[in-house]
């Protein structure tokens, strides 16, 4: 079946600041950005959001909260959305994917780009991948 793809890096949706912590203001304002581009152009896009080259690692309080301010865009993140990062971060992200699964949005986290795009593609959501 054919999708519409659009593909966020990490520095169009995550701002760290100079010390390599989360700027949650910042980066509620891109997932802000981001959610102006989806209805006025993305309507009908599923999206991979590529965390692979993420330089800092968050807490799970700071992963809550950007899962958090994702639902309150609910209405613009009604698609599925893959997030692709490095195995090692697996954890923080299906962390951050089940809290935005929690707010009803259709988030997993992948380690491939193979599997995200089966899943962005797949009729019948299957289960979250293994590592």
């Amino acid at each position: 079946m054919p999708i519409n793809l659009k593909i966020i890096h990490v520095h169009e949706f995550l701002k760290v600041s100079a010390d390599g912590q989360l700027d949650l203001e910042g980066s509620k304002e891109l997932l802000l950005e981001i959610a102006s581009a989806s209805s006025a152009h993305l309507a009908d896009h599923e999206i991979i959001i590529d965390i692979r080259k993420m330089q800092s690692k968050f807490s799970t309080t700071d992963l809550w909260y950007l899962a958090a301010e994702l639902g309150n865009l609910r209405k613009n993140f009604s698609r599925k959305t893959a997030l692709v990062c490095l195995r090692e971060d697996f954890d923080s992200a299906g962390f951050f994917a089940l809290c935005a699964q929690n707010r009803g949005l259709q988030v997993m986290a992948f380690t491939s780009y193979e599997e995200a795009i089966e899943w962005l593609g797949a009729e019948v959501t299957p289960p979250m991948p293994n590592r």
